[in-house]
């Protein structure tokens, strides 16, 4: 498996976690909901957050916007699925936990020279 690979994987399952806490546990989302969302969430944060803004803007930069992503994601899927609960305070700490979470993960990403991005 690539580092790339990897780091996809370790950003996919930390989303999933931060993704099930915020809109399972808190809204009572089904799973499959919340496995749709983290995959989406997942893919969107790496190729705008972890590819375009984080070697432009640096990470904390990177961070706050993946977690502003996360939130924008959170709150379409909602809009466009029936029964399923996405409380606002859901999506704040959805947008909370994905931007400490990013923050983390883009100081492996920038410390890991054969990952993406290459700064």
């Amino acid at each position: 498996m690539s580092r790339t690979t990897g780091a996809l994987l370790i950003k996919f399952i930390m989303t999933l976690v931060f993704t099930y806490i915020a809109f399972s546990l808190v809204d009572n989302n089904s799973f499959g909901w919340v496995l749709g969302l983290s995959l989406a969430a997942t893919v969107i944060n790496y190729l705008i957050g972890d590819l375009y803004i984080l070697p432009k803007y640096g990470n904390f930069t990177a961070s706050v916007a993946d977690g502003g992503i996360a939130a924008i994601t959170a709150y379409l899927a909602g809009i466009m699925t029936v029964g399923n609960n996405v409380a606002f305070g859901s999506i704040v700490t959805f947008a909370i936990l994905i931007a400490i979470g990013e923050y983390f993960f883009h100081r492996y990403l920038l410390s890991t020279k054969k990952v993406e991005p290459n700064t």
